[in-house]
């Protein structure tokens, strides 16, 4: 049994073998936000053991009350459909509306599909149904896909920006033994705003960050942290009142120094790192004060100032791969006002293109 990856990158269902089928029906459950391998290994155990699976798949309300970034359901079912969509005949989608859904009292099911993290649950639902007069359900373990360092594949790893849905990393390897050197190609494609522009006057970015707040705050999306890339962008949100959760600094605007840089104040953070990365390029110094700034938030919702000698410019191209889902990464437009870019699986997969047009001669 394989999970197999299209050229286009989607997870498909593939069964590579197959018993002889024991049960009529399996039942699988679960929350299925970011449908990702892990989830493909559980479904093609079902459909090797069981003519048929129903998937249960868990209701917003439930799967919000563990993380508010989890997709709507229709999202989740809607990818679980396409990727299994060879199988449609097969298999049957529900909403799992509590704990055991029909798990306890089914005289359709005889079989029960879930990991080593679950299987727990499963006996509890066998002991429950022994206690009411109904057969067991044989379960059936599926051990878990691991991702690219060793650890598993889980919708939350995925949500917390450490991996895609196939297990593997946003940021690629050259970045961490070497220093990589934008090319031509990459920087035209940079020209254009990567995100929403906030008018407001060059004069006073103030005016675009505190609507940037009111965005934000506003949104459901948010749940942090909130990046400002650029000496400028910082300053206006310390003076808006609301200073960035990550900072990054490197005492210039437009490539030239910055008075303004000195009312930056430092000690509102709880960090303050410092590295080397020069104009044009991505250095291994700015990737570990990146990952460090982050990981401190997530730990501990500590921020953090990183002070850059050289240039930031180029600094989101490793925060979106890097953020959690639900982060927002905003920089000046010289002249024009704010950029806000929320982070989400579109900006780390175009971040990691642009990365992959690197050099590393």
């Amino acid at each position: 049994m394989k999970v197999a990856v299209t050229p286009r990158g989607t997870l498909k269902v593939q069964v590579f073998w197959v018993e002889k089928k024991k049960h009529e029906i399996g039942l699988i459950g679960g929350t299925f936000d970011r449908f990702h391998a892990g989830h493909m290994s559980l479904i093609a155990a079902g459909l090797a053991h069981c003519k048929n699976i129903q998937v249960w798949i868990t209701n917003d309300e439930l799967a919000r009350s563990k993380d508010r970034r989890i997709r709507d359901w229709y999202d989740r079912e809607s990818d679980l459909i396409d990727a299994t969509s060879e199988h449609s005949s097969r298999i049957t989608t529900h909403q799992l509306d509590d704990k055991f859904g029909p798990s306890l009292q089914s005289t359709e099911a005889s079989a029960i599909i879930c990991t080593a993290e679950t299987i727990q649950g499963c006996l509890e639902i066998n002991s429950l149904r022994e206690e009411d007069g109904f057969y067991p359900l044989d379960i059936i373990s599926v051990e878990r896909v691991t991702s690219w360092d060793g650890e598993p594949i889980s919708s939350s790893r995925i949500r917390d920006g450490h991996i895609d849905r196939e297990g593997m990393p946003w940021i690629p390897e050259p970045f961490r033994t070497s220093d990589p050197i934008m090319t031509p190609e990459v920087e035209s494609q940079l020209k254009e705003p990567f995100g929403e522009l906030i008018e407001g006057p060059e004069e006073d970015i103030t005016v675009a960050a505190l609507e940037a707040i009111s965005r934000i705050v506003e949104s459901t999306k948010f749940s942090g942290p909130l990046i400002a890339v650029g000496d400028v962008t910082v300053l206006a949100f310390q003076n808006s009142g609301r200073p960035a959760d990550i900072a990054i600094v490197d005492g210039q605007t437009k490539r030239e120094e910055w008075e303004g840089s000195n009312e930056i104040d430092f000690s509102l953070y709880d960090n303050l790192l410092e590295c080397i990365s020069p104009a044009g390029s991505l250095s291994r110094s700015l990737l570990k004060s990146c990952e460090s700034s982050i990981s401190s938030w997530m730990e501990n919702e500590e921020s953090s100032i990183i002070r850059v000698v050289g240039e930031e410019d180029l600094s989101p191209l490793l925060l979106h791969p890097m953020a959690p889902i639900g982060s927002v990464v905003l920089y000046g437009q010289p002249e024009r006002g704010l950029v806000i870019r929320w982070c989400d699986e579109e900006s780390k997969i175009r971040c990691r293109n642009l990365l992959r047009g690197f050099s590393t001669d």
